[in-house]
């Protein structure tokens, strides 16, 4: 529950986020975004109720939507040569997917060395040493400062936002047929639409609607938001599975997806420094999710004694080439060529689609493993541990095949979205193009 009130508050106020360091400047909002998930992150750490802890779960979440639209827009602004920029979306695209690993990795080392406290506190003395480069390296953009913020949009987004996240959020804890599911989605979709309409009309709105009809930008918030949505197959399930059916502790379990990470990085920066502009995101990006499809309908094939050696190590190395042909390009080109007022609501924008994704995706998957169990345990008995081991592997499988699933239609939605050709850029021009 407090993880979910972290996603809800960082969801719903990532525009806010991404249009205030446009405003006031991306230093600022990338620094105060640090201090505050610190901040919170400490208070987390030394909480002595329940209540304390989700409220700073949900002080992270507002930090975090300050903070995430600030780094990934300074990215936009800061590197001016082509080359350095597709490195340096090669790395952010890399630790961006890779996330959820190193998160696993690292949580696992801090929790069998200390106790669960540590994996907040760790925070702290990162925040720090992000802070301290910030301060010293980053120089203040307020390209938007002219403009004003759009308090209608900003109201209508961040309830739109709030409200399709909640409900995928209890459609894991209830069910479908709840109102408290259905009722937020509806309610969501209706608030979106009314953003959408409004954005059309506002004199200084806070996602121009330019930002989303160019095709592959358009074509690249999708590709983050389906990624988003089919990697939880991996790291929720796959974890599920190492820990349960094969026994590895949280620390073991972390250093199980190091592979994957290690393909991720490297495709990430072969997909955006040599692949793309030599043969387009029409040809890589599709076939960086064709990879990942393939890789997540092998590791299917687990079973009761299966072995990670054998049924999960090579799975995981195609999924994270696939992944790493996947994000980076798509995050880069949904943030390129924007005007420079724009970056860090187009920033943002990238940032509220793979948190939408992953919420449409640990709800469905969820929801869809938990059905697949109980279909294999009827007429089952279920007190009968190989039954009971079974219907795990069942429930993972089943997760794994609609991952696949994700994967597949990605393949087909950025074959059909994406531009032909490789996108035009002049390698000694600033990326940013002011309109």
């Amino acid at each position: 529950m407090d993880r979910h009130r972290g996603a809800l508050a960082f969801a719903s106020l990532l525009l806010l986020g991404g249009r205030i360091a446009d405003l006031f400047g991306r230093k600022t909002a990338f620094l105060a975004g640090v201090v505050g998930f610190a901040a919170a992150s400490a208070l987390g750490g030394a909480a002595t109720s329940f209540e304390m802890l989700v409220t700073a779960r949900a002080l992270q979440g507002v930090a975090g939507a300050l903070l995430a639209p600030a780094a990934l827009s300074l990215l936009n602004t800061t590197f001016t040569d082509a080359r350095e920029r597709a490195r340096a979306f090669s790395v952010y695209g890399a630790i961006a997917g890779a996330g959820g690993a190193v998160g696993l990795l690292l949580g696992g080392v801090l929790t069998d060395a200390f106790d669960w406290r540590w994996t907040l506190y760790v925070n702290v003395a990162i925040a720090f040493v992000a802070f301290a480069g910030g301060w010293v390296l980053l120089t203040n953009h307020r390209d938007a400062a002219g403009s004003k913020l759009d308090v209608p949009g900003t109201v209508l987004v961040a309830g739109g936002l709030f409200s399709v996240v909640y409900g995928f959020s209890n459609a894991e804890t209830h069910d479908w047929s709840s109102p408290q599911t259905w009722g937020f989605l509806i309610a969501g979709g209706l608030l979106l639409a009314a953003f959408a309409w409004w954005q059309n009309r506002a004199a200084h709105p806070l996602l121009p609607l330019r930002i989303l009809l160019d095709r592959n930008r358009g074509a690249s918030f999708l590709a983050v938001l389906i990624t988003g949505a089919g990697m939880f197959g991996v790291f929720l399930f796959l974890t599920y599975y190492l820990q349960l059916n094969l026994g590895f502790s949280p620390t073991k379990t972390g250093v199980a997806f190091l592979p994957m990470i290690g393909a991720l990085m490297v495709m990430a920066q072969l997909g955006t420094t040599v692949l793309v502009p030599r043969l387009g995101p029409k040809v890589v990006i599709p076939l960086g999710f064709a990879i990942a499809m393939v890789g997540m309908a092998w590791l299917t094939d687990i079973g009761v004694s299966s072995s990670y050696v054998s049924h999960v190590l090579p799975q995981l190395i195609v999924i994270g080439a696939g992944l790493g042909m996947v994000m980076p390009p798509a995050m880069q080109l949904a943030t390129g060529g924007v005007a420079a007022e724009d970056a860090g609501v187009a920033s943002a924008t990238v940032n509220a689609m793979q948190q939408v994704g992953g919420s449409i995706g640990t709800a469905l998957l969820n929801t869809l493993a938990a059905s697949a169990a109980t279909d294999y345990l009827a007429g089952k008995d279920p007190r009968n541990k190989l039954v009971q081991a079974q219907a795990t592997i069942e429930s993972y499988t089943t997760a794994f095949w609609w991952s696949a699933g994700f994967f597949a239609a990605g393949t087909l939605i950025a074959l059909v979205l994406y531009r032909r050709g490789v996108p035009q850029q002049d390698e000694d021009a600033a990326p940013v193009v002011h309109m």
